[in-house]
């Protein structure tokens, strides 16, 4: 099987840290986010990924040639020459995806984060005979999005109702789809939206069904749903594998802590943190809702919450951090400093408190 990933283009909702690395691979929960998908598709028979992307391909491609090799799967590139939109890139990888077996092939959007229930999506899809399955998952305010509404008994998509006034129904698109190649008859190769073009066409031919995904799901695209989506990712892990999430007297909750990152004494650690590898967290620290990415020192007594810190960054002794701070990589930030929702750009060293969220160029 193969699988198509919408990576588009330059990630500017989760700025500063895409000005160091395309969006899909900054870290999420200490590994690259693309890389939770790629695994994923591995574990279900998937042999061939295609990243369909319009920037920086060449810097995907050298970063996960290593993962190629390791996870025995191909990995290519689909490059946009211009924006194709969430259709477009299919046509565009037409040649890639189909190779005359008839299977079907998964197509995801990068910034989706989820437990991935890949083999029931694949018996799903060929049970019900339809030409695509996308996934749905059901949110407290679909005012804000496109609803799917559907028959509750055989999944058959009745149609899509883009923001609605009145409720019709509480399931969205949740961006990973399972389709048959017959559907790339239904495309052209010009700037196209699946949602709001392919999908319909589908539906009014009662071809297209939806199944509700299990467990957590969360578009981690910007900040604010990064550290959402990390303590659904940590809770998801508690239930399946708690194994891997630390322990002791120093951490509170769940809390995600990289081999060979060093803790200091007398630390207070959780809940909803992810440690990266090589990060130093000296003693009396206090860390709380937020990622700590590879390389990261932080200085004795400082306290971060609801933030991130980017990668081979410092925070200073006595330092304060919290409410949604992003440091870009390579940030340094001076003893006794405080950061309320500063945003700040890579390289930068910050010697004077930030007392309310701004961008720091």
């Amino acid at each position: 099987m193969k699988a198509l990933i919408l990576v588009g283009g330059f990630g500017t909702r989760l700025r500063p840290l895409t000005l160091s690395f395309p969006k899909p691979l900054v870290d999420f929960a200490n590994k690259p986010m693309i890389l939770h998908q790629i695994e994923a598709l591995k574990d279900v028979g998937v042999t061939e990924v295609i990243l369909a992307i319009n920037y920086r391909p060449e810097v995907m491609i050298n970063f996960l040639k290593d993962f190629e090799d390791k996870l025995g799967i191909k990995i290519t590139c689909s490059q946009e020459t211009e924006p194709l939109g969430t259709a477009g890139p299919l046509a565009l990888a037409r040649d890639k995806l189909v190779d005359g077996s008839g299977e079907p092939f998964f197509v995801l959007n990068s910034d989706v984060i989820s437990e991935y229930p890949f083999a029931e999506l694949i018996q799903f899809h060929k049970s019900h005979g339809g030409e695509a399955t996308i996934m749905v998952t059901k949110v407290d305010e679909p005012s804000k999005y496109g609803v799917v509404v559907m028959d509750e008994e055989t999944g058959r998509v009745d149609r899509f109702v883009e923001k609605p006034k009145i409720f019709v129904g509480n399931k969205i698109n949740a961006g990973i789809y399972l389709l048959n190649p017959s559907v790339l008859d239904h495309i052209e190769l010009r700037p196209t939206s699946i949602e709001k073009e392919v999908f319909p066409k589908i539906s009014a031919g009662q071809k297209l069904y939806a199944m509700v995904l299990p467990g957590f799901w969360m578009d981690v695209g910007q900040p604010k749903d990064y550290i959402t989506g990390l303590r659904l990712y940590l809770d998801s892990l508690r239930k399946k594998a708690p194994s891997r999430l630390a322990a002791g007297p120093h951490i509170v909750g769940n809390v995600l802590v990289h081999e060979n990152a060093v803790i200091g004494e007398g630390c207070l650690i959780g809940p909803d943190v992810a440690i990266g590898p090589g990060c130093v967290i000296e003693s009396g620290v206090r860390l709380s809702r937020c990622t700590v990415m590879r390389g990261v020192r932080i200085k004795k007594h400082s306290c971060v919450s609801s933030s991130i810190i980017g990668w081979h960054s410092t925070v200073g002794q006595w330092a304060r951090i919290e409410n949604m701070t992003i440091l870009g990589e390579d940030v340094h930030v001076s003893d006794e400093v405080y950061s309320n929702g500063g945003v700040v750009l890579p390289h930068k060293e910050i010697k004077s408190s930030i007392l309310k969220p701004e961008i720091v160029m």
